[in-house]
């Protein structure tokens, strides 16, 4: 394995969109989401181990995190865990990790990389992860892998790239979630990609461009340069990380940096940022319905997102496209096509029972 390949990967949110299962305490990214036996992180884990060296592979997530993960991550060293002290968006925690990398290896390539996303190829994601390395440590520029679009989806952002022949292209523009209308132009388009937030850059590169374009950030992290990687970086991170401006990479570099480029890929993705989405992964039975851990008797019933304890028997009769999940002491029994309402039915039930059951 190439020693100057390294990974980041981002574990640090609560995906709320999957209550009850997801909670503060207890993130989507560290349950067995899939029923395959491995929870979300563990199988991100060891897809970059096929290419990154181990001791590469540095998790960013927040300090209440840092158990679980070395809990089910026992291939990791406590020194690569990086904990946030306050939730601060993505750029930060993204340059906080690069100079890190970057005292330790100066020669370093990173990819940054969601720890809850679905990859159906591996190897397709491998080849592309690698070419993706090879252009980054060869030339001056900042990288990401887009998602060919299978449908207007209005949920993620888009990724405006040149038409050239070259299999790397160049990006013209970033652009948030779109309404329907929008989406369905930019298929016509044909160059437009869903951004999955899957980042490749060197080390140097991206401080560099922390420096062009965020230089208060910057100036920031660098006062503790000579403390990263030893035992005073803990106190330095927790005096100074609440400093930094809560912003995301995509607003502090990729939409203002000239030399970004987006690969497409040639893999299946899916971001499994709700349950619907991870409905549309999983196999079904004859009646469509998607089952995870739960037995179930159906009736009239097809489309449905059911997930219980493992060997539970779930009865349905005549539930067309709803979400059942059963936790302890929750039930959700709640339409598909409202599912991006849960973060505010979340919201309720912690106002009216209490913050333990978020």
């Amino acid at each position: 394995m190439n020693k100057n390949y390294y990974a980041v990967l981002m574990a640090g949110g609560v995906g709320s969109r999957f209550w009850p299962v997801s909670t503060t305490d207890f993130p989507k990214q560290f349950h067995d989401m899939l029923g395959t036996g491995e929870t979300l992180i563990q199988r991100t884990f060891s897809r970059l181990s096929k290419i990154i060296p181990t001791q590469n592979i540095y998790i960013l997530t927040n300090e209440r995190y840092n158990d679980l993960v070395l809990e089910q991550l026992p291939e990791v060293q406590s020194n690569q865990v990086v904990t946030e002290p306050a939730m601060r968006n993505t750029a930060p925690c993204i340059l906080y990790a690069s100079m890190k990398i970057q005292k330790e290896n100066p020669e370093a390539v990173m990819v940054v990389a969601p720890s809850d996303h679905w990859i159906e190829d591996e190897g397709a994601f491998i080849s592309n992860l690698e070419s993706c390395f090879e252009a980054c440590s060869k030339q001056d520029i900042l990288m990401t892998l887009g998602i060919q679009p299978s449908f207007p989806n209005t949920g993620y952002g888009y990724i405006k790239y040149q038409k050239v022949e070259d299999p790397v292209k160049k990006v013209d523009q970033f652009t948030e979630k779109p309404d329907y209308e929008t989406a369905k132009k930019f298929l016509n388009d044909g160059n437009y990609l869903w951004n999955a937030g899957i980042f490749i850059w060197s080390a140097q590169s991206i401080i560099s461009a922390f420096a062009t374009f965020q230089k208060k950030m910057t100036t920031l992290f660098e006062k503790g340069s000579l403390v990263y990687n030893t035992k005073q970086e803990n106190d330095f991170i927790s005096l100074n990380y609440p400093l930094a401006e809560n912003i995301s990479i995509d607003y502090a570099i990729l939409e203002k940096a000239e030399n970004v480029y987006v690969l497409p890929a040639n893999f299946d993705w899916n971001d499994l940022g709700t349950w619907g989405s991870l409905y549309d992964k999983l196999d079904k039975t004859d009646d469509k319905n998607a089952v995870v851990n739960a037995r179930v008797l159906s009736q009239d019933s097809s489309g449905n997102m059911i997930r219980t304890a493992v060997d539970k028997i779930v009865v349905v009769d005549g539930l067309e496209d709803y979400i059942i999940v059963d936790k302890k002491e929750v039930l959700l029994i709640y339409p598909k096509k409202k599912e991006q309402d849960i973060k505010k039915v979340l919201k309720k039930v912690k106002d009216t029972y209490g913050e333990q059951y978020g």
